[in-house]
């Protein structure tokens, strides 16, 4: 795609595979809301005749759980993934950490909205290896010069 850049492709579709499933659990979270008819905003109850409530139900909760964990891991890695491309890292080792991470973040949202275990520890820990990899590759790149 671009010789200097020569892991951009996979940056980009790895970018776009993680702000689907964000953008998945977002629509999640609000259809489970509507399901349950419970708002926890006065003028929501008032517009979709829900119930008013000072908490969250917890099937609504849960999604939401989901979603803040996948925004607290997929944000820095995105952002690592950035600086590894634009540092010129190779394709390879891209390609692979790029594929675990998107993998094991789909495993985790699955697990979590369905309460798996233990599939939800094991896909968090294989992601976060993959952001301690990139992190540690990015660290060693700059050491080198």
């Amino acid at each position: 795609m671009n010789p200097q850049y020569p892991a951009l492709g996979a940056y980009a579709l790895t970018s776009i595979l993680l702000v689907l499933n964000l953008l998945f659990l977002w629509g999640y979270s609000g259809a489970t809301r509507g399901r349950t008819k419970i708002a926890i905003n006065p003028e929501d109850a008032a517009r979709f005749g829900g119930t008013l409530r000072d908490t969250d139900p917890p099937e609504v909760a849960r999604v939401l759980r989901a979603h803040r964990n996948a925004e607290a891991a997929i944000y820095p890695f995105l952002l690592l993934g950035l600086v590894y491309v634009l540092l010129g890292g190779g394709l390879k080792l891209a390609s692979a950490l790029f594929a675990v991470f998107v993998f094991a973040r789909y495993v985790h949202s699955w697990a979590y909205l369905s309460a798996t275990q233990p599939w939800r520890t094991i896909s968090f820990i294989i992601g976060g290896l993959a952001t301690i990899v990139l992190l540690l590759d990015i660290a060693w790149m700059l050491l080198r010069g």
